[in-house]
């Protein structure tokens, strides 16, 4: 409890003590009073009585009652408020358009909502209409009671997932929402404007697709809604950052010489990942590289070790050792289960794999139709062309081990065309084992279809490679034009660069603590770049303009979670108003203070 709290019940306390120390002092002058000077027993209880009379008449000078809180309520239009009929009970209320309302509105017209509480001081409560609040506008609430009346939800893309920094040659997923669009289909095109995936939304709206990042740096995709009758409807940017990452240092132990293995080399390096592959031959004899020893050293000098049944069934029980606690440092295993593997191995990977045989499988198809499908593969070069007649063909039948987990923490790595799991990987420590049971992925490539090994690969060393420490610095994630956004993480000097080489130096709110979180306010669209002494964090600025309906759907769901936070602590504070005034009180007690002075100095008259 506060000061202000107790004060109340201090001052009750400190009078009520000081009318029981006078009733005391008055008994005991009663007492020892000689009788003709005792005076009436009437005048002795109108003393005793004005007591508690002058003390309450004090209690409520120095803290007068409260008065009913006033109920003003401030209207508040914003964004197609115009599209919203208000309820009967805010008619006579104040009202005050934002910058975003649209014209005509009988409202007066204020820059921003701090500026309105300013000319409405007697504003308790705030009852906002249409779009809802833009984050200028949302600090400014404070702890006042806000109600919503929100504008129709948009029709369109109503939720946007922000893609993650992806490398050159990795696949991204790109999600989100439509709505109010029925039947829609939600098409990706790539930055030359080529379609390279659609799909059909759920019966929530939702949708999913995937796209490819090539070259590094900046681009920007597009996703387009249309309707059943291919009319478009909404799009919005999707901006992808490809960022280069330290390949894995990769070591290969192979059991056998097969095609596999061959051409998983051949794919690393053409990526430009370092393998260091070793193939037993039998009898001491191996080809490949220089052999290694399984030590603690030799395990830090790599993210990634890969195994086959027999390699992982050969390694002694002191390798197994050193193995497990490279795991647990961070070091990924991927076990290309290509035969049986043997009790010792199943208790490394400690996924319990069951099953034994082969069975025939279909990788799902890159994309919706023969056009996506060459759009995403690209015109290839000189070196390396794309093979026209691959699409067509579709994908080659795969054939793998028919194994399954029965550990329930395992997490599939590889799915079928039908969704069955064919791949899969648990966490051991940091680090991470998987097991990958397809046996001739190499037919891939030969069929014409390198892009799709390729990613295959890629996919399962990416996510079992050792990983570098995450940066703590945290961008923005839906940033626009003029609109406030709030990094974390920041440093002492951290700035940001705008596209047109402006640096801002962005200081830090100390009321956010450990976050570090700031504030800026870009000017320019495109790519801004947030950066310390050692990190750097590439964000994205919409433009005013670019996905309208995305924006009202975000400034919608802000406001509601406002609204929501909002009452209930503003309900409280309405239950009570300002203090009344006291000078009544304090007349009232000057003149039971004036009577009980005359009472007390009043002798009585002998007889």
């Amino acid at each position: 409890m506060n000061v202000a709290a107790s004060l109340p019940w201090l001052l009750a306390v400190l009078l009520a003590l000081a009318v029981a120390m006078a009733w005391l002092r008055l008994a005991l002058w009663r007492r020892r009073a000689p009788q003709d000077r005792r005076g009436s027993s009437t005048r002795f209880a109108l003393l005793c009585l004005l007591q508690p009379m002058i003390a309450l008449l004090l209690y409520f000078t120095l803290l007068p009652p409260r008065q009913p809180a006033t109920t003003c309520t401030l209207v508040v239009m914003t964004a197609q408020a115009d599209r919203v009929a208000l309820p009967a009970t805010l008619q006579g209320q104040p009202r005050v358009a934002l910058p975003e309302a649209p014209a005509g509105l009988d409202a007066e017209r204020v820059p921003d909502l701090g500026t309105a509480l300013r000319r409405h001081p007697e504003a308790h409560a705030l009852h906002v209409v249409g779009t809802g609040l833009e984050a200028r506008d949302r600090d400014a609430v404070g702890d006042r009671d806000l109600a919503f009346s929100a504008a129709p939800m948009p029709t369109g893309i109503v939720q946007l997932a922000p893609v993650d920094v992806v490398v050159p040659g990795a696949t991204f997923a790109v999600t989100g929402r439509v709505h109010g669009v029925p039947q829609a289909t939600v098409v990706l095109r790539d930055p030359a404007g080529q379609r390279i995936a659609a799909t059909v939304v759920d019966r929530q709206g939702g949708f999913r697709l995937d796209g490819l990042a090539r070259l590094p740096g900046p681009s920007s995709f597009r996703v387009e809604v249309l309707d059943a009758t291919r009319k478009l409807v909404d799009a919005a940017t999707v901006p992808v950052w490809t960022q280069a990452a330290p390949a894995p240092r990769a070591w290969a132990l192979a059991g056998a010489p097969n095609a596999e293995w061959k051409y998983l080399r051949r794919w690393a390096t053409d990526a430009g990942i370092p393998l260091h592959l070793q193939v037993s031959l039998g009898g001491g004899l191996q080809l490949g590289d220089a052999p290694l020893p399984m030590t603690a050293d030799t395990l830090r000098r790599f993210d990634l070790v890969l195994l086959d049944a027999r390699s992982a069934a050969a390694l002694g029980e002191g390798q197994r050792a050193a193995l497990i606690a490279a795991m647990r440092d961070g070091l990924g295993v991927l076990v290309r289960t290509d035969g049986a593997l043997a009790p010792g191995v199943q208790r490394m990977l400690g996924l319990s794999l069951a099953g034994n045989g082969e069975a025939e499988f279909q990788l799902p198809r890159p994309a919706p139709d023969d056009d996506a499908w060459r759009a995403r593969r690209g015109a290839g070069t000189a070196d390396a062309p794309v093979d026209a007649d691959a699409v067509p063909a579709g994908l080659p039948t795969l054939t793998r081990q028919a194994l399954r987990p029965a550990s329930p923490d395992a997490i599939p790595l590889l799915r079928t065309a039908d969704g069955t799991a064919i791949a899969w990987w648990r966490a051991e420590g940091r680090g991470r084992i998987g097991a990958w049971t397809p046996t001739d992925t190499y037919t891939l490539a030969l069929a014409g279809h390198a892009d799709t090994h390729a990613t295959l690969w890629s996919q399962a060393l990416g996510t079992l490679a050792r990983s570098s420490p995450d940066a703590t610095l945290t961008a923005p994630d839906d940033a626009r034009v003029s609109q406030r956004v709030s990094p974390c993480g920041l440093a002492d000097d951290a700035q940001v660069t705008a596209p047109d080489g402006t640096v801002t130096r962005v200081q830090r709110d100390p009321a956010t603590g450990a976050t570090r979180c700031g504030g800026y306010w870009p000017r320019a669209a495109g790519w801004h770049h947030l950066a310390t002494d050692k990190t750097t964090a590439p964000f994205f600025v919409r433009a005013k303009d670019d996905a309208p309906h995305l924006h009202a759907a975000a400034v919608r769901e802000q406001t509601q979670r406002l609204a929501s936070r909002s009452r209930t602590a503003a309900a409280a504070s309405a239950m009570e108003g300002p203090r009344g005034p006291a000078w009544p009180w304090f007349l009232g007690w000057l003149f039971a203070a004036g009577l009980l002075w005359w009472l007390e100095r009043r002798r009585p008259i002998a007889a």
